[in-house]
């Protein structure tokens, strides 16, 4: 059995970019996942300089830690993503690649997008910050 996961877009506020202004979760286990960052498994830095190598890296990050708690990306009920950039276009990009990557349904529920001015670790461009409810 899952747990129930209701998503909802108000009629009376603006139309969104694929996420839901409200996600309501029936109680049950939830599991909080550190910021997702681009490093490879030693814990390099990978694809300097690169939004979508570094967008790539994140998504199967993200992918294998919902994995270790019997989590798929549907069970995701709030995600905030953070670019290291002020240029809205660099914020578009990166909502769409994460939205065609494996970890894309994760970003139908309730979801914030923020350019930021730095990030932990050198040259990193881009994480991402996941809420889960796990299925039961």
């Amino acid at each position: 059995m899952s747990s129930k996961i209701m998503r909802i877009n108000p009629e009376q506020l603006h139309a969104t970019p694929g996420y839901h202004h409200i996600t309501v979760v029936e109680a049950g286990r939830t599991a909080y996942l550190a910021g997702q960052c681009p490093l490879d498994r030693e814990g390099s830095l990978v694809g300097s300089g690169s939004l979508d190598i570094q967008v790539d890296q994140v998504a199967t990050n993200a992918l294998v830690a919902l994995g270790a708690v019997g989590a798929r990306p549907e069970h995701v009920v709030r995600s905030v993503i953070y670019v290291c950039s002020g240029d809205t276009g660099a914020l578009g990009a990166v909502w769409r690649r994460l939205t065609d990557s494996v970890i894309g349904p994760a970003f139908t529920t309730a979801s914030t997008l923020v350019g930021v001015a730095q990030l932990g670790f050198e040259g990193q461009l881009v994480e991402v910050d996941l809420t889960v409810s796990l299925p039961r």
